[in-house]
């Protein structure tokens, strides 16, 4: 089976110019032949605004259809574009993730004279003051649509709370609606994290869980998407998704991947999570990510053998969904914690060659960001096509140094040239001998990143000494390979 390589097919600074989804569809072939097996597109539903990234939800069921804030389009195209894209990926081998943002709504049509309570930003079960009654934009008609697909509309007793009065016109504050407590079944930052942006959505409420149901129905219909990204789960309730994804499964008799954007630090949140939810999605693995950016930063200060402490993909390798970076890591963002050009190389090497967990790649790291000066990652579509061809067999492991670090690949039969040895520095360069196996003995490797230019011979035994330079990662494959990398790449 080919190794599977999911990307994040969009960054946070977009140009607003309505031809993303042509975009996707264009590129498919180019991605497919990379070794890219599914892309995650963004949250293609109607936002408060055009240009909008998406994650300010207005309308679910407007994917680029409707005349709704001020704009038929979305920030990335129209419906017909969306489902014009997904069908060409899926033609071309490559799966489809659709981002989905259940958690709040922002940009209602009409306001509603709600009681409430205050509660403390940094304490949630923190009661400031007493219930009094508020304005809030809670009541979403959706005009634009007129009923299509849904007449369901949302007004405040689909929500817990939100953080505006119309009345004072000041933001800041939370309120949560009389009647109604935070959901208790969510990460415990700032005593209880349920609430995050907008108006809140009630997971309490069963006419809420039924609408979402239907609606994601009607999506995975509409669209014909193969996963789901599913956004902020640490502020949903836990058991919300576990039945939702049970019950999604069984209606469509289909396995349906998802992935959960868990974001937090704490590798016991992460697998209490997953216990929770009884394993019905992966999660990314927030806990990798940092490591490599206290590494990036670090520079030769960081031990390198502890670079999968406390990582997901260390303690549930069949639910970690790796990544470097992404939109909310990026320059700029609540998130910010981009990992240094330098140590980007390495720390893709480490996701992408390595038999636990799917690696995520990240559309800015492969194309590269002019506009915020941000260059494409050397070598990361050849890392990519080494990882769908030869990055296969037992691996062996030489975390073993502070700085000299690396691990090995023995191959197998149903990949022809496969097998491999990746070693990398934090500090200057060095070597290690190292076991790939006996049935290399007497041929030729070659390092693919080009840092090392002369080839090393594997002994009869099985082991080489192999070589990488200060600051780098040499990825070390049989000549053949070499040869077919250097053609494609």
């Amino acid at each position: 089976m080919r190794n599977e390589t999911l990307m994040q097919y969009f960054e946070w600074y977009l140009g607003n110019d309505g031809i993303w989804w042509k975009r996707c569809a264009a590129k498919a072939p180019a991605l497919a032949h990379a070794g890219i097996t599914a892309v995650w597109l963004p949250p293609a539903y109607k936002a408060t605004k055009q240009d909008d990234v998406g994650y300010a939800v207005y309308d679910m069921y407007d994917l680029g259809e409707f005349d709704q804030k001020g704009t038929v389009r979305t920030k990335y195209g129209t419906k017909e574009e969306y489902i014009s894209a997904i069908k060409t990926l899926q033609k071309n081998g490559v799966a489809v993730v659709a981002d989905i943002v259940l958690n709040h709504r922002l940009g209602a049509d009409e306001t509603e004279d709600v009681m409430a309570y205050t509660v403390a930003n940094n304490n949630r079960n923190e009661v400031t003051g007493g219930e009094r009654e508020i304005k809030v934009w809670s009541k979403f008609t959706f005009p634009g649509r007129k009923g299509k697909y849904s007449k369901f509309v949302w007004d405040h007793t689909c929500f817990t709370g939100t953080d505006w009065d119309e009345n004072t016109k000041q933001g800041g504050q939370l309120y949560c609606f009389a009647g109604k407590t935070w959901e208790q079944q969510t990460d415990a930052e700032n005593g209880n994290f349920d609430y995050l942006m907008g108006c809140d959505v009630d997971m309490d409420n069963p006419e809420v869980v039924e609408e979402i149901f239907k609606w994601l129905c009607w999506y995975i219909d509409e669209t014909g998407i193969d996963g789901l990204r599913l956004d902020a789960v640490k502020h949903i309730k836990f058991d919300f998704y576990k039945d939702l994804l049970k019950r999604i499964r069984k209606e469509k008799k289909e396995p349906l991947y998802a992935v959960g954007e868990y974001w937090s630090g704490d590798i016991g949140c992460l697998t209490n999570y997953l216990d929770t939810v009884e394993s019905q999605m992966s999660l990314f693995d927030v806990t990798l990510h940092y490591n490599f950016y206290n590494a990036s930063c670090q520079g030769a200060g960081f031990d390198m053998k502890m670079i999968f402490d406390n990582a997901l993909v260390a303690y549930r390798p069949d639910k970690a969904i790796t990544f470097v970076d992404n939109h909310d890591t990026q320059y700029g963002q609540s998130l910010q914690s981009y990992i240094e050009d330098w140590f980007k190389p390495l720390a893709y090497a480490i996701v992408l060659l390595r038999e636990a967990g799917i690696p995520c790649v990240f559309y800015s790291d492969f194309y590269g960001h002019p506009g915020l000066d941000r260059p494409a990652v050397p070598n990361l579509e050849k890392l990519i096509m080494i990882r769908s061809r030869y990055a296969y067999g037992e691996q062996h492991d030489y975390f073993d140094d502070f700085h000299v670090v690396g691990w090995t690949r023995s191959g197998d039969e149903e990949h022809p040239d496969s097998g491999l040895a990746v070693l990398m520095s934090n500090a200057e360069g060095g070597s290690k001998r190292m076991y790939v196996g006996k049935q290399f003995a007497g041929e030729l490797f070659y390092d693919a990143m080009g840092e090392c230019t002369e080839p090393v011979r594997i002994e009869d035994d099985g082991n080489c000494t192999f070589y990488t330079d200060g600051g780098k990662v040499s990825v070390w494959i049989r000549e053949a390979a070499f040869k077919d990398i250097e053609i494609d790449g």
